[in-house]
Formats: C-alpha cells, structure tokens, sequence
C-alpha cells in the first residue's frame, strides 16, 4: 500500500480567534498559497456578550473593522458585510459613523463563520519546537458544542500568532467576594447576565472610571425608579474624564506613535503608560454627557437623584454583613481619609488584563527573551525575540503593551498590525503600508527623518 503523501507543516497557526487574530485570519485569506489555520477554544463567537447594551456603541468609527485601514477591497470589510445583508442604503441614510456595538459584534461573527480558515471548539493545549521538523507541534483538543472533549489532534506550523485575548480583572480585595455565588458581585463583562438581579438591588455600586463603568451606570440609571436610584459610581481616577478624543491627540493610536514608544528604553515606557490614562481609562464626552442630562432631568423638580459620584477613590477592602450585605473599605488618596460603604451589588467596571503566555508556552521558555521585568521582549514585527535555535516566529496580539503602547488594545490598529504580520511571513509588501501615518512627529530625529526636528551631534551643541 502507498502511504499517504506527508502533509506539510501550515506557514501560520493562529491561537485563538477574536478581534485581532479574526483581523490576521481575513487579510492572510487574501494571499496566494499561505496556508493558515485559527483555532478557537470556544463553540462560536462572542464578542464582550455582557457589555452589548441596548444602544452603546463602538468608540471608534466603523473603519476599524478588520481590514478596511489596509485593504478596503477585501470582501471582509464592514461595507461588505452590509452588501450581503442588503443594507447598504439604510446605513448610508443612519449616518452613522460610531455603529452600534451589536452591529460590530454581528460583523465580527459573520467573518468568523464565513473565513475557512477558523476552527471553532479547538483548544490548543500545549506548543513545542520541533527541529526534526522545523516547524512548531501543536496539540491540542476538539470540544462538543458543550465543552465536551471529542478528540485530539495535532498539527505543525512554521510561524504562530498568539491571539489568546485578555481576561476580566477583579481587583485583589474584592476576588473573594466575587469567587462566591451568594454576594452579588460581578465583573462588568456579566452585566447583562445578572441585570435583572441588579435591578431587584436596593443599592448597587460600580467601581470604574473608564467607558464600561460610564455605560452600566448609565443603563441602570435610566432603570432605577426616580428619587430610589439607589447608585453610586466610583472610581481610582481623580476625575470621571473624558477619553482623549481630539484629532492630533488621536494620532497616539497610529503606527507612527506605535514604532516611536516602541523605540523608547523600556524604564521610560514604564513610567510613560500609567500617565496616559486618559487615552484608555476615559469616558466618551457623549456617554458623560447623558449621564449628566439623565440626572438633571431627575432634579428638575428640585430633589437631587438618590446617585452619588464620587472619583479619586480606591476600595481597600470588601466584607458581608451580618444582615448579608457588602461593606466596602474605600479610601481617598487626595483627602488621605478612609471610610466605608455598605451596599447590596457590586459591578466591577475595572477592565481587563493580558491573558499570560507562560502555561501555553512553557516548553519554550528557556528559549524566550525577556526584559529586566521578565516580561516576553516583542519586536517591532510582532515577534517574540527568541534564541536562534527556534527558526520559527511567535507572533503576538494584544499581549504587548509593554513593548507597543497604548494601541495594543486598540481595533483602530488591528488591521495594520495584521498586515505587518503577513509582510513579515511572506518576505515582501503583500499589503503595501504608508510611511507616514500622523501629522505629529513623535521625538527628535534626522533633518530628513519625515521632516522630523533634526538632532545635532554633542560636538556642535554650545
């Protein structure tokens, strides 16, 4: 009997298939002979179910879909997808720039079913360089629609790309409380699963300043009877503020700042993140603006709205009652005062963190370079630099703030960032990708350095 003809290893296995690996996934679609696969450990796609609140919508425009910033021609451009659903004409009449966030979420799920290359239900268990074949082995599990485990499987594939997503985060002082099922205590990605617990609250608290935080309050405002609101809002930030939404401040999300921060030495990124809150941690001015108007139309027969506000606050600490209530430890930095606030529900709007890399690739961590922090060093392709005995490339997505900045998270970069993945897998300029991206020069530079502010030597400086 002939044996069957040795497959060859794929040039890119995706990890995981949300918004930014579903970005690699479309644009690599579009190149002859790459050969590419995407597994999913979850059944279907789901982008943030808990925050698709009746209304909200996306915080940048609708061009930041997968691929329209590189390719807008690709069939998987957000057009395209109004095109096969024949609504083309309704959205030219809505005039939306800012679409609904279910609308991206549909979008994203359309791609996600259409695009051959995404294997829903596939858990990737565990990677390992293999030299005999040159190429990355990866096991991993097929699962049933109910988490089930079907089978294994394993696959190589010369080049990886680790989309794996960010998890919720629950601050320390609250995790115990939010681990037991008693206490209503949830992390905003679950909001709309527990809302009708939320609503029957007498008094329910959010913790968060950013956008999540500003919706939950916002939607539960507009559901609480008028002068039993029964809410407060707050936060570690010295402000409920504003995200950064002028045009020059924007162009902190474009390449250029991307390679001008990744430039920088790694104790100045540090110290540079934190003070860029505003960039990802503030609140869209039109979100605070109906916050605003929601109250004042409570107050207008002259009682304020059983809601309090209060920013600059840290919660230092959580406990039940004896009565089954929850008390938080607050305390205020500015004040230099502590107290405590006693309520019936918690809604923690306090984000998300990288998912870590460590268990997924453990048999490669003797090969991975990393900063004094032990953080993955990442390259301004996308690469994990590692020892050359790994010939292969580990592309990283969203797990490289420390490296790439504030737009890590961003979808606005999502389809550049992909495009810079494919260049590099293909050796040429598959997707050709401007110079120049931003009107601000970020630093100094050479006299010819995109008109640049030029550096003179030492020598010449008097």
């Amino acid at each position: 009997m002939t044996p069957a003809p040795r497959t060859p290893p794929l040039d890119l296995l995706g990890v995981g298939a949300g918004p930014f690996n579903l970005s690699l996934a479309a644009l690599a679609d579009g190149v002859p002979g790459l050969r590419t696969a995407f597994h999913e450990q979850r059944t279907a796609f789901h982008w943030h179910p808990g925050l698709l609140i009746e209304g909200a919508t996306l915080q940048v425009p609708f061009l930041a879909d997968l691929v329209s910033l590189v390719e807008p021609t690709s069939p998987w451009c957000y057009l395209n997808y109004l095109k096969t659903r024949r609504r083309l004409f309704p959205f030219y009449f809505a005039e939306r720039f800012h679409i609904h966030r279910s609308e991206f979420d549909n979008y994203l799920r359309w791609v996600s079913n259409e695009l051959p290359s995404t294997h829903f239900g596939h858990r990737v268990d565990a990677i390992a360089w293999d030299a005999g074949e040159c190429a990355f082995a990866v096991g991993f599990t097929r699962l049933g629609p109910d988490g089930e485990t079907l089978g294994a499987g394993l696959t190589h594939a010369r080049n990886l790309a680790l989309g794996v997503g960010t998890a919720p985060y629950v601050p320390e002082p609250l995790r115990d409380l939010a681990a037991d099922p008693v206490p209503l205590v949830l992390h905003s990605a679950d909001y709309l699963a527990q809302r009708d617990r939320l609503l029957a609250a007498r008094h329910i608290t959010v913790v968060g300043s950013g956008q999540s935080g500003a919706e939950v309050l916002l939607d539960l405002l507009r559901s609480r009877p008028e002068g039993a609101e029964g809410l407060t809002w707050l936060a570690r930030t010295p402000a409920f503020a504003p995200m950064e939404y002028s045009k020059i401040g924007l162009e902190q999300f474009t390449p250029d700042y991307t390679r001008y921060f990744h430039g920088l030495p790694q104790a100045t990124r540090d110290r540079l993140l934190p003070s860029q809150w505003q960039l990802y941690k503030g609140v869209s001015g039109d979100t605070l603006g109906e916050i605003h108007d929601e109250l004042y139309r409570r107050s207008l027969g002259g009682d304020w709205p059983d809601v309090t506000l209060t920013p600059g606050i840290e919660v230092t600490g959580a406990n039940r009652t004896d009565g089954g209530r929850i008390r938080l430890a607050v305390e205020h930095r500015q004040q230099e005062t502590r107290g405590s606030l006693t309520t019936d529900a918690v809604v923690l709007a306090t984000g998300y963190r990288e998912r870590p890399l460590d268990t997924l690739l453990a048999s490669l961590d003797p090969s991975i370079v990393r900063d004094g922090a032990g953080r993955p060093q990442v390259d301004e392709n996308q690469r994990l630099v590692l020892a050359t005995e790994i010939e292969g490339s580990v592309f990283v997505q969203n797990a490289e703030r420390h490296t790439h900045g504030v737009g890590t998270p961003d979808l606005g970069l999502a389809a550049w960032r992909s495009a810079v993945i494919v260049n590099t897998l293909t050796g040429k300029e598959t997707y050709p990708l401007p110079d120049r991206t931003a009107f601000t020069t970020f630093g100094l530079g050479t006299a010819g350095d995109r008109g640049g502010v030029p550096v003179r030597p030492a020598e010449e400086r008097g």
